[in-house]
């Protein structure tokens, strides 16, 4: 419980009594802190305490949106509960609650990793204990003592903002609490948490260098320190944490009003302008180049190597700014996430989890033109739903495997090419292999692993799955929805840089070859809004902040966010026509229409997680979320 993670370990570091000791086994209290060394030892552990998300117990699940559909009746996960608008289940549900109370960042398996609640006060803590320390450290450079103090400041910031972003405002932890003493830390509203978060990123951007291989500390573990706390690190999330405390949701919690608040938005655009000014001045951080996009997820047969970054040419090109706890990242996909994204005709067991129809239709055209109406041909855009999946939006063919689309090298049955290549079309082999498994939607997602994976070639194995909490087009889209609230159009630009609202996302969509935002967004803040709010579900598909996103738009309870749906069809051409498994892009359709699956029945409750009722009752000024 809350009480229970601030206090814990406050005995490790103040005992006096000592059992049975040789003096030469007595280690002086302040050892841990006397040098860079011990001192960057002590620190080092805050890095453990970033939790897992895509390692939680078997059948994995982060996405909580309208995003995605698991298979019927699968009570077992937080996705199904959180359908359900049981959010009780966050710290109970056996798979997939990434979220949960306990967990310490020594623990030997993944699963404990998962637990934000528990190790984001575990790592205040011991960010605390660090900063009360400073002065111990007298064996140090100036610059050795700027990265301990910078690497602190940091944590207790983004353990707190990681809480704030589901549960609201929180009591802002910044001193070692005493055990003999009561506590009666009241809740503060979101934007005044939010306040204290942005005074320690600014510390931490202060003191910190944009990469510790340029520094003289950093030599020691040359090569080994991309994914250590740097400045760029701080200034993003120090314009995350303001945006998201200028955003409807967090502003209504805040001060009544459920609309933007521009001082905090024009702040977080300053604060992504600085960060980009330095990432492309410094080429810190580059996109990934299209041709290597699939290699920013996961990394196939490549001995375990880290997604997120790539060499071209002997260039590295590093795009993962923030990533999760990589603890036994090699063996999460074989243990974790192999049975759940292909159908059983291909994977013994089965499909569980599949794309929602409603999010795909957020991949336009590759014109950069939305689709207007999924069952109306659009002229403008090129749109026709007799050919569904023809001049996409790149990314589109990326994540996503469309009927038609080759699965399986080799089948092991007479069944052929319904076997071997999507049978997507309503009543083909994939929606009808299996009664509980079949999939649901007429899409698959293939965003985190081959097209081609499946139990029969092998490609099960030495999958490498890891995402990140930020990546660089993330930057780039968070600036852009900064600046347009903050500054009034999507022509402006925030202070000190050179890109418009509008020139960061078409920044983006360069990057997969998508058309431009069209001059008909940019007459007004909400049309440009829809395309901003279009290009994040696109660029960010199923990495874990739609959920978040919706949440803080106030639109989680709105429909159509509350929809789930398929798409239903019949093929046009012969079922064993070559042509169509050439080329699935160009497949022709009949009859294609989308089918409302589900709608998640929201109330206003739903915009924050429930505190454990273990925690609210500790004392009155700790108060629980509305509604729970």
């Amino acid at each position: 419980m809350f009480v229970a993670f601030v206090l814990c370990f406050f005995g490790f570091f103040s005992c006096k009594k000592y059992l049975d000791q040789s003096p030469q086994s007595m280690i002086s209290p302040t050892d841990p802190y006397k040098n860079f060394k011990n001192f960057q030892g002590f620190t080092e552990e805050l890095y453990g305490c970033i939790p897992i998300m895509t390692a939680v117990g078997s059948h994995n699940n982060w996405n909580f949106g309208e995003d995605e559909i698991w298979e019927t009746g699968e009570t077992r996960l937080f996705a199904y509960n959180v359908d359900q608008g049981d959010y009780w289940q966050w710290n109970s549900a056996i798979f997939g609650s990434w979220f949960k109370n306990g967990g310490k960042p020594e623990t030997n398996g993944n699963a404990d990793k998962g637990n934000l609640w528990g190790l984001s006060w575990y790592g205040i803590r011991k960010s605390n204990i660090g900063l009360t320390n400073l002065n111990n450290l007298v064996d140090a450079t100036d610059e050795e003592k700027q990265l301990i103090t910078g690497q602190l400041y940091f944590f207790r910031g983004w353990f707190h903002f990681m809480l704030m972003q589901y549960w609201g405002g929180l009591p802002y932890i910044n001193s070692v609490l005493p055990s003999d003493q009561v506590l009666k830390l009241p809740r503060l509203s979101y934007q005044a948490t939010a306040d204290s978060i942005a005074k320690d990123f600014q510390r931490a951007a202060d003191l910190l260098p944009v990469d510790w291989d340029q520094t003289t500390a950093g030599t020691t573990t040359l090569g080994n320190n991309n994914l250590r706390i740097n400045k760029i690190m701080a200034l993003a999330y120090l314009g995350k944490n303001l945006l998201w405390a200028g955003s409807p949701l967090m502003n209504k919690e805040s001060t009544g009003d459920a609309s933007y608040n521009i001082d905090y938005c024009k702040k977080a655009a300053d604060a992504f302008a600085q960060a980009l000014q330095l990432i492309e001045s410094t080429k810190r951080y580059e996109f990934v180049p299209f041709s290597n996009y699939s290699q920013i997820f996961y990394t196939y047969n490549q001995g375990g190597k880290l997604p997120g970054s790539v060499s071209v040419g002997g260039h590295i090109y590093r795009e993962a700014i923030f990533m999760e706890n990589n603890a036994g990242v090699g063996g999460r996909w074989r243990w974790n996430q192999v049975n759940d994204y292909r159908p059983m005709t291909i994977n013994n067991s089965g499909i569980k989890c599949t794309p929602t129809a409603n999010y795909i239709d957020n991949y336009g055209m590759a014109n950069g033109l939305p689709i207007v109406d999924p069952v109306t041909a659009d002229p403008e855009s090129g749109y026709d739903p007799e050919y569904p999946w023809r001049n996409r939006d790149p990314r589109f063919y990326n994540d996503i495997v469309i009927d038609g689309t080759k699965c399986c090298l080799n089948p092991t049955s007479s069944l052929k090419e319904n076997q071997q290549y999507a049978s997507l079309y309503t009543g083909g082999l994939y929606r009808t292999s299996s009664n509980t498994k079949g999939m649901l939607t007429g899409y698959m997602n293939s965003k985190f692993t081959s097209k081609l994976m499946n139990d029969f070639d092998g490609y099960r194995d030495n999958n490498t799955l890891s995402l990140s909490f930020m990546r660089l087009p993330d930057v780039y889209l968070m600036y852009a929805e900064a600046t347009l609230i903050g500054y009034g159009t999507p022509q402006s630009i925030a202070t000190g840089y050179t890109l418009s609202a509008v020139d960061a996302i078409n920044k983006v969509r360069d990057r997969a070859g998508v058309g431009h935002v069209a001059d008909k967004f940019l007459g007004s803040s909400d049309l440009f809004m829809s395309e901003l709010r279009r290009e994040r579900a696109v660029e960010l598909a199923y990495e874990g902040h739609r959920f978040v996103d919706l949440r803080r738009w106030l639109l989680l309870t709105e429909r159509p966010y509350t929809f789930k749906k398929s798409i239903e069809f019949d093929r046009a051409m012969d079922v064993d026509n070559p042509t169509l498994y050439l080329n699935p892009q160009n497949g022709r359709v009949k009859n294609f229409r989308e089918v409302i699956l589900f709608e998640r029945q929201f109330s206003q409750k739903h915009y924050w997680f429930p505190f454990l009722k273990s925690d609210v009752n500790n004392y009155k000024e700790f108060k629980q979320n509305p509604g729970w």
